[in-house]
């Protein structure tokens, strides 16, 4: 009698852990379908970023065997959130700038922001590359165009986003924004350097989440 109580016993626990793990993953698949709907009802749009300006401040190539390459570089980057009920978090926004998918300046990060409907933030900050390696095909590359007396280097933005709707805040997205950086002179000056290069005009960047 003891060893059959004792069976019925084990079998009750079995059914009852089977029950809530039932009701775990019910709740589960209904918030889940909750956050679904949401979504799918609100789209959030991707932010928009634009590159304003951006002042070149050095751009020095050295001579020799070994090519290092020394950038100073200011931007200014403004985004605007075009959704009218999705608010987004920028969690972190690292910002540095690269030649022909070389990158050339350190990372500088901004400080975390929320940003409201419609809302704009602009941020300028200052990115800097001391004697950075680089590869002699990119450097015969970066003397053409300075001969040439125009220079395209792409300013890039690596970070994470959440998306909040009333008091639901999303999980973490991967943000990542290319913004072209058009600088030109007046004529070639045939070498590298800052001087002369200015912004040409406000372009729109390619955003990816």
């Amino acid at each position: 009698m003891s060893k059959d109580c004792g069976n019925h016993a084990e079998d009750d626990l079995r059914r009852s852990c089977r029950r809530l793990l039932a009701l775990l993953l019910g709740l589960a698949l209904i918030v889940a379908i909750i956050a679904l709907i949401v979504y799918l009802v609100l789209r959030p749009t991707h932010p928009r970023f634009f590159l304003q300006d951006a002042s070149l401040r050095q751009l020095d190539l050295s001579n020799g065997s070994s090519n290092l390459l020394s950038t100073t570089l200011q931007v200014t980057v403004a985004s605007r959130n075009p959704n009218e009920r999705v608010g987004v978090y920028y969690d972190r926004l690292d910002v540095y700038a690269s030649y022909k998918y070389q990158q050339i300046t350190v990372a500088a990060s901004l400080p975390p922001v929320y940003q409201g409907h419609g809302d704009v933030d602009v941020w300028s900050p200052v990115l800097a590359g001391p004697n950075v390696p680089f590869a002699p095909y990119l450097a015969d590359a970066l003397n053409q165009d300075c001969q040439a007396g125009y220079l395209i280097l792409q300013v890039k933005i690596d970070g994470r986003v959440r998306w909040k709707v009333g008091s639901w805040i999303s999980g973490h997205y991967h943000l990542f924004v290319t913004c072209p950086a058009f600088l030109v002179t007046n004529g070639g000056n045939g070498a590298p350097g800052a001087s002369g290069f200015k912004f040409q005009t406000t372009t729109s960047c390619r955003v990816e989440v």
